[in-house]
């Protein structure tokens, strides 16, 4: 998904179009989320991509964009640009040791 999405249109509150955005975000991930993942693949991943405009798109991470949004938005800014590409993800195996140690109860060692 590449969009500008018009955060204060002529004749509609602005709160409200903030919303509709956030949700229409929301809604094309748990849509991308829920296709086939191809064989080999773990999860969905997303490359993301936000600013005031296509020019001045950042790099962000997903979970951090309705966060930039919000904040683009307290600056006042009239649009914004949002760039959400699916790939598929593998996830990366745990080196040796770095998994936190499981906390042993005191009692379980007196038993």
């Amino acid at each position: 998904m590449r969009k500008i999405f018009e955060l204060r249109p002529e004749g509609k509150h602005p709160d409200r179009v903030l919303d509709a955005v956030k949700h229409e975000i929301r809604k094309y991930m748990k849509r991308e989320r829920r296709r086939d993942l191809p064989e080999g693949a773990h999860f969905w991943d997303f490359d993301c991509r936000f600013g005031a405009d296509k020019d001045s798109a950042q790099t962000v991470h997903p979970a951090e964009l309705i966060g930039a949004l919000d904040a683009l938005v307290k600056e006042g800014a009239v649009q914004c640009y949002v760039e959400l590409l699916a790939k598929p993800g593998v996830r990366q195996p745990r080196a040796p040791g770095s998994a936190p140690d499981q906390a042993t109860d005191p009692d379980d060692e007196a038993a």
